[in-house]
């Protein structure tokens, strides 16, 4: 974890380069899948915000994470077979990053979810 980090650069700039890769390709389908989204860190992992807290990402010593929320890996838990999932969370190697497709699918999701419950209140 890289815990003094201010921008998502100085925390992509800490990792090796696999990690790094890994995270930027990740990062690009993000602010494709939400253009308005606007970049920081929160609870020292990169993150995204859009009417709140959208998703974040993050690298850990054997794998890289996604964090899209529940509603998201629930909704496409059958495309995220091959992959080790938690509630919210998506882990994925280095090498094998998550499909651009797939980030924007879990995106997506995440923002209608994010609109329901705003719509609930």
């Amino acid at each position: 974890m890289i815990a003094k980090a201010k921008t998502i650069d100085e925390y992509l700039a800490a990792l090796d380069p696999g990690q790094r890769a890994a995270l930027e390709k990740l990062r690009q389908a993000i602010r494709a899948a939400a253009p308005k989204a606007e970049e920081c860190i929160s609870y020292q992992v990169p993150a995204f915000r859009q009417d709140g807290f959208l998703v974040a990402f993050g690298a850990a010593k054997k794998h890289c994470a996604f964090y899209p929320g529940a509603f998201a890996v629930e909704a496409h838990k059958g495309e995220l077979k091959r992959y080790d999932t938690s509630k919210g969370t998506v882990r994925f190697p280095a090498d094998k990053p998550l499909p651009v497709a797939l980030v924007r699918k879990l995106v997506k999701a995440r923002i209608a979810d994010m609109r329901r419950r705003k719509k609930s209140r």
